[in-house]
């Protein structure tokens, strides 16, 4: 995998924009199979900051129902990316 295939996608939302501001903290949406050092090595190499650490959880998918079927969405990996005080991720900007 190269790390355009690891990490998918910025998450923006209330509480990631706080943790940017208060912690230098980013959330990104990663691929399932990808472990904590690869995380890393694809922040790093994509947006040429340091990172200092990374937590990861597993985000259960929601089950949809539309009428008498039901369905579930799927499970994703969510990244917590913490980088070091002097460097920022432009994306989360809005530049």
């Amino acid at each position: 995998m190269n790390e355009y295939d690891i990490v998918l996608r910025p998450i923006i939302t209330e509480k990631s924009s706080l943790l940017k501001d208060n912690a230098n903290q980013y959330i990104f949406e990663v691929h399932r199979d990808a472990n904590k050092i690869e995380i890393k090595k694809a922040i790093e190499k994509l947006f040429k900051v340091k990172v200092l650490s990374v937590r990861i959880s597993i985000m259960d998918g929601k089950i949809r129902k539309l009428g008498k079927f039901s369905g579930k969405r799927p499970d994703w990996k969510k990244a917590i990316i913490k980088v070091s005080p002097k460097d920022k991720i432009t994306i989360f900007e809005g530049a």
